[in-house]
């Protein structure tokens, strides 16, 4: 999919400031993992859910933290145990290795900004005094998974307004920007740091075993969503039972580990739909390249998830689901 540029340039400040960058899709920026380079893994950009494929983020994963600040809209943020609706001038500091999606609440148009890092910027790649004594208590702490900033407290107001500093740096990208980023990540470590209880107790992986087996099996079956697939399979390929594959998926998605295979064969499938590049003689064809072995039973899952035919959704290029369909996206 091709990166989506920036429309021409708007009237308001927050219009004015999208057009600094490239909007990015889900596609160019998280599942290629865009979060800068080894020597700088910082990345800044800004986004705009109504350019994104079908308007959202699926779920997803990385090892560098995550802040999201809202411009326009309402964005509504999920962990596996939270969702989180962040207005205009409120943020969202999400954790390495946490499981999240992004869509827009009640599917409107919502812009944000995204400032990814890694904190081995700040704290280097090398195990030492500064990294046990600032970074670790963040890394570990259980009940920080995402961290919700809305401005109602004055600490609240210094977090945004250092991110939002870092943000501006990044994409402006003046001589120096790299130095300058660090200085303000550092003072935005240490207020984060002020806010987390140290607590005395052996430190416990906030990152649970039901998380870490769905992760383990969403990864299987992108993988391999076109071949055949039994229930069995996905189950042995995180070293569990049927039932406890079935119990894993419901505890963290809400949803059986069938019916996420066979909304990713969906969503698979619009995306070969909407691709100049491929061609497909039949419908036939095109279920069976995303799995299916049966063609009415492909068309009714289309429907049930699109609202419209697979026929119809490729003549008339439908890029967003009818609004009782579009939960999901939210799903993936």
């Amino acid at each position: 999919m091709d990166t989506l540029q920036t429309a021409s340039p708007a009237n308001t400040e927050a219009e004015k400031t999208f057009t600094r960058n490239t909007l990015e899709t889900y596609d160019n920026l998280y599942a290629k993992k865009d979060y800068g380079t080894l020597d700088y893994p910082v990345n800044a950009r800004c986004l705009d859910l109504r350019k994104s494929y079908m308007s959202w983020i699926r779920w997803h994963w990385h090892e560098e933290m995550e802040i999201l600040i809202v411009d326009q809209g309402i964005a509504e943020v999920s962990t596996d145990d939270a969702t989180y609706l962040i207005k205009p001038g409120q943020g969202l500091i999400i954790n390495q290795n946490i499981m999240h999606c992004i869509h827009a609440h009640n599917e409107k148009s919502c812009t944000f900004h995204s400032l990814v890092f890694h904190p081995d910027y700040i704290f280097g790649h090398k195990n030492n005094y500064l990294q046990t004594e600032y970074l670790l208590p963040i890394q570990s702490y259980r009940l920080f998974k995402a961290f919700f900033l809305d401005e109602s407290a004055p600490w609240h107001e210094r977090m945004l307004q250092m991110l939002k500093e870092v943000i501006d740096l990044n994409l402006d990208q003046h001589f120096g920007y790299e130095i300058a980023t660090k200085g303000y990540l550092c003072h935005f470590w240490v207020e984060l740091l002020r806010q987390i209880p140290h607590a005395d107790t052996p430190i416990v992986s906030r990152v649970s075993p039901d998380e870490q087996r769905v992760k383990e099996a969403m990864l299987f079956i992108r993988t391999h969503y076109a071949e055949p697939l039994s229930l069995q399979e996905i189950a042995d390929s995180i070293h569990v039972s049927k039932s406890e594959c079935c119990r894993c998926f419901a505890r963290t998605l809400q949803m059986s580990p069938f019916e996420y295979l066979m909304k990713y064969r969906i969503y698979e499938s619009t995306k070969k739909l909407m691709d100049s590049e491929q061609y497909f003689a039949s419908i036939a064809e095109l279920a069976a390249s995303v799995g299916f072995n049966n063609t009415s039973y492909f068309n009714k899952l289309f429907k049930k998830y699109l609202g419209c035919t697979p026929t119809y959704y490729r003549t008339h290029k439908v890029l967003h689901p009818e609004p009782e369909q579009g939960r999901f996206s939210y799903f993936l």
